[in-house]
């Protein structure tokens, strides 16, 4: 066995118990952060309106699916089929349930799969999808599985993470108990990244001086303030300096380069 294997083995391994944990009980991430992602309706909004646009007679790969996601919403609108992948054991047996107790038969399944070995035929899937994924894997390996997998149209789209705010990544630092040790935020690089192996590529920028809002959670004055600053954000990050400090992206990927 190979070094670099046996590094491999341990971090997927490492990601696996981390994340059966999390959807055992994920009540202590929730406590500490669930302020934070009261803010984040706005990046949902589009990302759902993209997928809901795309899955009409597609064949879908939710990427990290989790306890089912957006799985079950891409099944009941005209999906041809949808296979939510997790390496989670613990995620997939509660979306399985999830499915049968919904009714939901033929065109949709659940399987415990390693994200950057994708076990499906060469160009064979018309859309992958993800939310918060891929910086929890070796992003080379990820994109080259994705791109193998998907057809010549095909399409990506994803909700990630950025690593640059240094506000961002001074809270990161001091709550290490609700992320897993191998998780990487995306940097401008591996934004870059993605141009080498898809035709298309569409970055928009989220969160800056709007995750101010997040402290006036529970508060009558939230959604004002919110879309306030979300107007402010998106004249902010016309400016390119800028956009690198955002906190979230939605990345939307097409045309892979075989």
């Amino acid at each position: 066995m190979s070094e670099s294997y046996g590094k491999d083995k341990s971090r997927v391994e490492r990601e696996k118990r981390f994340h059966d944990q999390r959807f055992a009980d994920d009540s202590q991430r929730k406590n500490k952060v669930g302020r934070f992602y009261k803010i984040t309706q706005s990046i949902k909004t589009e990302y759902e309106k993209l997928l809901m646009d795309s899955c009409q007679g597609s064949y879908i790969i939710e990427y990290g699916c989790g306890t089912g996601s957006y799985a079950f919403a891409l099944a009941k609108n005209g999906a041809t089929k949808v296979t939510g992948i997790d390496i989670s054991p613990v995620a997939i047996e509660i979306a399985t349930t999830k499915a049968i107790d919904e009714g939901l038969g033929d065109n949709i399944a659940f399987e415990v799969m390693n994200a950057e070995e994708l076990k499906f035929a060469h160009s064979s899937i018309d859309l992958i999808c993800g939310s918060g994924i891929l910086h929890h894997l070796e992003l080379k390996k990820a994109i080259l599985t994705i791109v193998d997998v998907l057809q010549p149209e095909g399409k990506a789209i994803f909700i990630e993470p950025l690593g640059h705010n240094i506000l961002i990544n001074l809270f990161r630092s001091l709550t290490p108990s609700i992320r897993s040790e191998d998780e990487h935020p995306l940097l401008k690089d591996d934004l870059k990244f993605f141009k080498t192996y898809f035709k298309k590529v569409e970055i928009k920028y989220f969160y800056l001086t709007s995750l101010i809002a997040s402290l006036t959670v529970g508060f009558p004055i939230f959604r004002i303030v919110l879309s306030v600053l979300e107007f402010l954000d998106q004249i902010l990050f016309k400016l390119p300096f800028l956009r690198n400090q955002a906190w979230q992206v939605l990345i939307v990927v097409s045309e892979p380069i075989k």
